[in-house]
């Protein structure tokens, strides 16, 4: 029974070191628990077999370790998921083309300053200078840049 509790503590420590390592680097709260566990089992290894038994529970521990370390990084299991495309596109992409600085259109929804509006028979996202505007207000552009249509009321 002895040695069903110490190799239990020692696999479910080193299971939760992977499990740290693989799926929430960083947290370091689930390392730290399965680290602990593995001092745990090792202690008991030490208190119920004595010191020889309890080395070589030490370093068949450091050695499976390595072992898994050493899969871990060659197997690299976490590739399965990771995101491996980039997203390259960019926001209102393309939704520019055909408006020009001084087109006219109107709010489909406040502007708090920023909201929609209809401009070029197409619902765009707008920004104001700062001014509040409520749905229904006719409005103009004064610039358009890649990630803004800045707009002024009539």
């Amino acid at each position: 029974m002895e040695w069903f509790i110490v190799i239990s503590l020692l696999a479910l420590g080193l299971l939760l070191i992977v499990v740290e390592v693989i799926f929430v680097p960083g947290t370091t709260v689930v390392g730290f628990f399965g680290f602990g566990l593995m001092l745990v089992g090792a202690f008991l290894g030490f208190r119920y077999f004595g010191n020889d038994i309890g080395w070589i529970i030490i370093g068949a521990s450091a050695i499976c370790s390595a072992i898994v370390f050493v899969w871990i990084f060659r197997a690299k299991p976490w590739q399965q998921f990771a995101l491996k495309t980039a997203i390259k596109s960019k926001v209102n992409e393309g939704i520019h083309e055909g408006l020009h600085a001084g087109d006219e259109g109107v709010t489909t929804s406040a502007l708090r300053p920023s909201g929609k509006a209809e401009l070029g028979g197409r619902i765009v996202e707008v920004t104001t200078q700062g001014a509040y505007l409520e749905s229904g207000t006719r409005i103009r552009i004064l610039k358009i840049s890649p990630y803004q249509i800045l707009v002024e009321t009539l």
